[in-house]
């Protein structure tokens, strides 16, 4: 976009009539209003306009320079930085790809791609995830005469290229590490609700491990039933019947590929430890049916899982790459790669650089930024007073309409600007009607993930239509399925599962203090 259409996008905002508020929460108003702007045009980059409350609200009166500078880095800032530690270790090393291919060559190139590809979410960024995946999208020769032999097998294209991309947000939602929209809500609950002990890794990964599941598997019928036909009994036949040539072609690569990562190597070894060694401590902090190992402390409260994962990730930085030879060498042992240095560690600050995402570490504390102008200002409580008018409606409806709205939304606005605009109006909606917050929110964060109709709705959706298999209306048919299996199936699972998991049935006390605290 041109200086020109950005500078009248910016007076464009200033036209807006804020006679409705008093000066302070409309200064604060227009200085949400003018973010939101620019986050939904793009004039500029999402992280640059994230930086717009620091210099409005100060200028405006709203908040003190330093108090605004204090929102941009959190709590989740640093745990996102130790698991982008880990993650850069395992797309080093390449141990992702060594267990998607591992997975497709034990369960099969047909489901097999898919499960792998939503297993590899849980940790490693999506768009990196499909980029490892994509000489196995591609065909082996496209100059040949196997390129699309049949309608049959431009079918299976589509229909592959377009799993794979669903199962990496799927895969994703697993846990609260997996997306980017995830991260921003926790951050947010975390500072909005200080004394809500309700949200951690453990509780998360409970909820969410039955939905990415029963998500995978409904979403596989579909996209079969919808390019394919209804020939399941075929498809998953583990018979030993004769295989295509095609066939036999795709399981050819597949190993080609693996034989390729040679043997597991010491690092491999170290990040898959750390990683497992990470998961289980994430686990056990705060189980909540049992105490955890933070119970073993006297002062509570003081360690995350942010501890966690920036204390794993400075050991990446500390273990040598090439494992250490305490003694002769025995005859015969293979010798490690003359490549690795014997001082190198297993990541370097530039591998970390590489894989870090700033803009979004800038869009998140833009959105804390955000939030707690609209606190500070009394925003927040107007913004709840108008809800009101939603007070007649039972409280799964007005759920509903809350993750069709930002269904829609997302599908046009990213992600992380989607759920930074809509999660200060969510929680003050949730405290007006008495609604527990996290009924509206955990869906409501769930359902921004499923931007899957349309290229620019995700990278992975990018990087597979870049691909040519699939046109615009075979992702906005496959994805508006996806959409809708989607939302039902959250929907189910915090209406059952996840009342008992959070306590949903009752307005808890910790929202009702910050309720009387935004108030005041």
């Amino acid at each position: 976009m041109s200086p020109m259409n950005t500078f009248t996008i910016g007076g464009m905002t200033a036209t807006c009539n804020l006679s409705a508020f008093s000066l302070q929460e409309a200064s604060c108003a227009y200085v949400l209003i003018v973010t939101a702007v620019y986050w939904v045009s793009e004039a500029v980059p999402l992280g640059a306009a994230a930086l717009i409350p620091a210099f409005l609200y100060p200028l405006f009166g709203v908040m003190k320079s330093s108090e605004v500078a204090a929102e941009y880095f959190k709590n989740t800032t640093l745990l996102l930085m130790g698991v982008i530690c880990v993650a850069a270790s395992v797309e080093k090393w390449n141990l992702h790809k060594r267990i998607a291919l591992r997975m497709v060559m034990m369960a099969g190139a047909k489901p097999g791609m898919f499960m792998a590809q939503g297993f590899r979410s849980v940790l490693t960024p999506r768009a990196a995830q499909i980029l490892v995946l994509s000489p196995q999208l591609s065909e082996p020769d496209l100059s040949t005469k196997y390129r699309y032999q049949s309608r049959h097998d431009h079918m299976v294209c589509k229909c592959l290229s377009l799993s794979i991309s669903y199962a990496a947000t799927i895969g994703g939602l697993t846990t609260i590490i997996g997306t980017s929209t995830s991260l921003i809500f926790l951050e947010h609950f975390n500072n909005h609700y200080p004394n809500a002990e309700v949200v951690n890794f453990g509780t998360w990964f409970l909820f969410s491990f039955p939905i990415s599941l029963i998500m995978l598997v409904l979403t596989w019928f579909w996209m079969h039933w919808l390019f394919l036909g209804c020939n399941f009994k075929e498809t998953c036949s583990v018979s030993k019947k004769k295989k295509t040539k095609r066939e036999e072609m795709s399981e050819k690569r597949i190993q080609e590929e693996y034989k390729k990562l040679g043997n597991v190597s010491y690092p491999e070894m170290v990040t898959g430890f750390l990683f497992i060694l990470m998961t289980l401590l994430w686990f056990t902090r705060e189980p909540g049916f049992v105490p955890g190992w933070s119970s073993f402390f006297e002062k509570k409260g003081y360690r995350t899982d942010a501890t966690v994962s920036v204390f794993l990730g400075f050991l990446l930085f500390l273990i040598p790459a090439k494992k250490p030879c305490f003694g002769k060498r025995e005859k015969g042992k293979a010798r490690a790669s003359p490549d690795i240095n014997a001082l190198d560690p297993i990541i370097t600050w530039k591998d970390f650089q590489k894989t870090m995402p700033w803009e979004i570490v800038v869009l998140v504390g833009g959105g804390y930024a955000l939030a707690a102008g609209c606190k500070t200002s009394g925003l927040s409580t107007w913004i709840g007073r108008q809800m009101l008018s939603l007070s007649s409606l039972p409280y799964w409806a007005v759920t509903l309409l809350a993750c069709i709205l930002v269904s829609l939304v997302t599908e046009f606005v990213s992600n992380p600007a989607t759920i930074t605009i809509f999660l200060p109006i969510l929680c003050s909606m949730s405290e007006t009607l008495l609604i527990n917050p996290l009924y509206t929110l955990i869906p409501v964060t769930m359902c921004i993930s499923f931007a899957v109709m349309l290229p620019v709705g995700n990278p992975p959706n990018a990087i597979v239509f870049s691909y040519g298999h699939c046109q615009i209306k075979d992702m906005v048919k496959a994805g508006l399925g996806v959409n809708l299996i989607g939302l039902a199936v959250v929907m189910v699972a915090i209406n059952t599962w996840g009342i008992r998991l959070f306590q949903l049935n009752t307005f808890p006390e910790w929202a009702a203090v910050s309720n009387i605290t935004s108030q005041i």
